[in-house]
C-alpha cells in the first residue's frame, strides 16, 4: 500500500481484519451465512444459536465441529434430541452483509422479536462504568493491529473484565461474547456487558435473550433499542465515555454518584 502524509507518498505495510462467510448449520440444515472475523468461530456458534434462538440453553447442544473450507467456515450444530425450538425458523441461506441482523429474513414479523424479561441484575456505580471504559481498550488487541473491529466485553460489578471478543460484526462480537459466557459458566445476572459500538434493537434483543441485565455502548442507541430494553427489563446505557454516559431505560441498577456504596 502506499500511505500519503503531508502530500508525500510512502510505500508501507498495514495489517487488515479479514472477514470470511461463516455458515451456520443446525442438525444438517442450513440457517444462515454471516460475514465474520475468522476467530472465536465455536464462541460465535453457541452464542449466534442462542440468541438466534435455535436453542434454549448450552446444554442443547450435543455436538459441535468448525469446518474450514476453500470458500469460507462451516459450522455444523447437532442438537440434542428434542431440544430444538418447535417453532418454524425463517431460512436464512442468503450470504448477508457483516452481521446485518436482518438480511435473509423473509416476514416481518420474524424481524422484531420480543426477548424475554431479564431477571433483577446487580446495582452498578457510575464508576464501576468507567474502570470498564479505561480499562477496555488495551484489551482490544485485534483492533489495535487494524483499526477496524468491534468488541464485546463482559465485566464483574467490581469494573474487572473478565472476557472480550472482537469482530467486524458488532452483532458477532456479542455473540461471541455471550458463546464465550456460555462456555465458561458466567452468571449473566452478575455483571454486565460493554460494546463499543452503537446499540441496535438487535443489540438489545441479544443481550436480553441471554440473560444479561445490564448493556452500556460506546456509542448511541437507536428508538427501537430503548423501546425493548424498556419492555424486557435491560438497563442500557449509550455515549459512554471517559466521566460520562447516559441511561436510557431502568435506571434503578445504576447507583446515584453521590449515594454511599
Amino acid at each position: 500500500m502506499w500511505r500519503y502524509e503531508a502530500g508525500h507518498g510512502t510505500d508501507a505495510t498495514d495489517r487488515l481484519a479479514e472477514e470470511v462467510p461463516v455458515a451456520i448449520h443446525l442438525d444438517g440444515d442450513s440457517f444462515a451465512v454471516m460475514m465474520a472475523s475468522p476467530l472465536d468461530i465455536e464462541d460465535f456458534a453457541r452464542g449466534f444459536a442462542l440468541t438466534e434462538g435455535l436453542l434454549c440453553s448450552a446444554d442443547d447442544i450435543a455436538a459441535l465441529t468448525v469446518e474450514h473450507l476453500l470458500e469460507g467456515i462451516k459450522v455444523n450444530i447437532e442438537s440434542r434430541a428434542g431440544a430444538r425450538l418447535a417453532r418454524d425458523q425463517p431460512a436464512r441461506t442468503l450470504p448477508s452483509r457483516t452481521a446485518c441482523g436482518i438480511c435473509g429474513t423473509r416476514d416481518l414479523e420474524d424481524v422484531i422479536r420480543q426477548p424475554p424479561n431479564v431477571g433483577t441484575g446487580p446495582v452498578l456505580h457510575p464508576t464501576t462504568i468507567q474502570q470498564a471504559l479505561q480499562s477496555i481498550g488495551p484489551h482490544q488487541h485485534l483492533n489495535t493491529v487494524t483499526g477496524a473491529v468491534h468488541a464485546a466485553a463482559w465485566f464483574d460489578t467490581g469494573g474487572n473484565i473478565t472476557l472480550i471478543r472482537e469482530d467486524v460484526g458488532r452483532h458477532n462480537a456479542l455473540d461471541k461474547l455471550i458463546g464465550a459466557m456460555l462456555v465458561a459458566n458466567v452468571d449473566p445476572q452478575a455483571g454486565f456487558a460493554l460494546i463499543t459500538s452503537r446499540a441496535s434493537y438487535e443489540m438489545v434483543t441479544k443481550a436480553a435473550t441471554a440473560g444479561i441485565t445490564t448493556l452500556v455502548a460506546i456509542s448511541a442507541p437507536t428508538a427501537l433499542a430503548v423501546q425493548l430494553a424498556k419492555r424486557c427489563g435491560v438497563t442500557l446505557a449509550g455515549f459512554a465515555r471517559p466521566g460520562r454516559f447516559n441511561v436510557y431505560s431502568h435506571p434503578q441498577r445504576i447507583q446515584p454518584a453521590h449515594s454511599p456504596l
